[in-house]
This record gives C-alpha cells, sequence and structure tokens, in this order.
C-alpha cells in the first residue's frame, strides 16, 4: 500500500470523474468506477489522466478483492 498521508487520501480525488481513489499496492491510486490506476512517484501522486493506467479485466478483479469492492 501507499505511504500516502491518510489526510492527503482523504481529499485526493480523480481528475475525470471527481470521486474518491483507492490506495492499492505498487504505490498506485485506484478509480474502481473508471478503473484508471493513477502511479505516485517519489511520494506524489500523478493524477493526469494523460498518464493513467486503464486497468485490464484480471486487474480489475484483483483490484476490487485489494480494496473490499464486491461490485465484480
Amino acid at each position: 500500500m501507499t505511504s500516502l498521508d491518510p489526510r492527503l487520501l482523504e481529499i485526493l480525488a480523480c481528475p475525470v470523474d471527481r470521486g474518491p481513489l483507492s490506495p492499492v499496492s505498487g504505490d498506485r491510486l485506484y478509480n474502481a468506477r473508471l478503473h484508471l490506476l493513477y502511479r505516485i512517484e517519489d511520494g506524489i501522486p500523478v493524477l493526469l489522466r494523460d498518464e493513467a493506467h486503464e486497468a485490464t479485466l484480471e486487474e480489475q478483479k484483483t483490484l476490487s478483492a485489494e480494496i473490499g469492492d464486491g461490485s465484480n
């Protein structure tokens, strides 16, 4: 999981839908609604749509289980 300050995690939002992001393994933030992954580089979230990675179906299943989302 990410080492971001929990207070920062509370206010961070996806730049696409303005919804919350979930920290996941590999120092990344995940938008489960749009299946987008944002990397965290040197402790700084890179919240640029052009830099986001679209999670594959397999990644979606793994990430949903990791964050406890029962939608997949």
